[in-house]
């Protein structure tokens, strides 16, 4: 079985299902695609998969152009039904692992793929994690239903575990030239697996184990915040010490060796830092052991919201004004530069804070037309030098490549800046500027 699946690996003559199709799952099914493989993809949003039946993407890193050729070359298909892996010899799932409202793990994507995938399987089907969770989750999850279903792990199915490594927005590193990680279930499960992703990515590194795994992309993603942790209360101590954290941060990064630049912002967000870590500390607090690195992280982290809006009702206080009433314009809302994804945001925080302090808010990011935040749609409004100039705070949030920074410090009167966006000298006139 193992080698009848290699074979058809090789000759580019296995079909490949990819479940989830958001930031993780369509990039995943296009490079396959245009790589030489049958895609189908599978997602229970029907708006998405009827998209890509048009030819349309709704992901920013991949062009409508891309997707209509693969859909009208056979190579690329979507549907909203299971049953479409009775035709398939391969299976990712790229399923979300949020955190629910007591911030933990929320498996229930993960869950539902698995029994969905189970009940459709089929001798020879290699079927892949990819979405990101808490170690032992692949042998918890997914193994046991293969099992109570009749299925020999390594002989009649494959599985494995590989942790995407997507990077919104990131114009140099994509699914084909960012190394893939790989574990399996067994030897002859990491081999067939490792060959599968051999087509479509340049680089395979193979670990001993599924759960080896899993914890690469958590150990990747809890150094990212627990450092930019680090980074933000160095800003908080900073501005108890008054130092510039900028100026230090910009001459810390001068040392050619043992340190890496981070740099503090108004939280974390995102569908990984701000979660991931969550999912490993969740997961030893069953084994009687505190992340205590990861809680105090995102304890940090989780506070700057806060702090964002302490410098805004203090630089308001100093202008002889009140957060009630004040009229507050937000720069950005989506986590990070040049993106779309709101996900995580602190943004969001912001607005949500600010509100509730009865200030006037609207917002402008040329990414997010259009946002519901508790319940209520909020549009983006237009950019001009008069909304910059009757605003009596500007939140500099999200430092899109497209704001012209100093067109907004000439017309604005108080800039509240997170993202060290604003340098250099003041215009005549131009905005007094308040930096995290």
């Amino acid at each position: 079985m193992k080698q009848a699946l290699l074979d058809k690996i090789q000759r580019r003559q296995v079909r490949l299902a990819v479940v989830g199709l958001g930031y993780v799952g369509l990039p995943l099914a296009v490079e396959f695609a245009q790589a030489g493989l049958t895609v189908v993809g599978i997602d229970v949003d029907a708006s998405k998969t009827a998209a890509i039946m048009r030819g349309e993407s709704y992901i920013p890193d991949i062009a409508s152009a891309t997707v209509t050729a693969l859909v009208r070359a056979g190579r690329l298909s979507a549907t909203t039904e299971y049953a479409a892996l009775r035709d398939c010899d391969a299976v990712s799932i790229c399923v979300p692992t949020p955190l629910n409202k007591t911030r933990d793990p929320d498996m229930s994507y993960v869950i539902s793929a698995a029994t969905a995938v189970t009940a459709h399987a089929h001798t020879g089907l290699l079927i892949v994690l990819e979405s990101t969770t808490y170690p032992g989750t692949t042998e918890e999850v997914l193994l046991p239903r293969l099992q109570a279903a009749g299925w020999r792990i390594g002989q009649d199915v494959f599985l494995a575990f590989s942790p995407e490594r997507i990077d919104p927005g990131n114009q140099h590193y994509g699914v084909r030239n960012t190394p893939k990680v790989v574990g399996g279930a067994t030897p002859d499960c990491a081999e067939v697996a490792q060959a599968l992703y051999q087509v479509a990515v340049d680089v395979i590194v193979p670990v001993s184990s599924l759960r080896a795994a899993e914890m690469v992309k958590l150990l990747e993603n809890t150094f990212r915040a627990v450092n930019i942790g680090l980074v933000n209360e160095m800003a908080l101590m900073c501005a108890k010490l008054d130092v510039n954290v900028w100026e230090v941060i910009e001459a810390a990064g001068t040392k050619p060796y043992g340190y890496m630049k981070f740099t503090p912002g108004p939280g974390i967000g995102g569908h990984c830092i701000p979660i991931d870590p969550l999912y490993l500390s969740w997961k030893l607090k069953s084994l009687n052991y505190t992340a205590r690195f990861i809680e105090l992280a995102d304890a940090i982290n989780s506070r700057m919201p806060e702090h964002v809006v302490t410098l805004v009702a203090d630089a308001l206080n100093e202008a002889g004004r009140a957060i009630n009433g004040s009229r507050l314009l937000v720069l950005g809302v989506a986590y990070k530069r040049d993106i779309d994804d709101v996900r995580e945001s602190p943004g969001l925080d912001v607005l949500t804070e600010l509100l509730a302090r009865k200030a006037s808010v609207s917002y402008h990011d040329p990414h997010v037309p259009r946002l519901t935040l508790n319940g209520q749609v909020y549009t983006s409004q237009p950019l001009t030098a008069e909304a910059l100039a009757e605003a009596d705070g500007v939140i500099i949030i999200t430092d899109h490549s497209a704001f012209d920074w100093a067109w907004v410090r000439q017309h604005a009167r108080l800039l509240v800046d997170t993202r060290n966006a604003v340098r250099g000298a003041a215009p005549r006139g131009g905005a007094r500027v308040v930096r995290l």
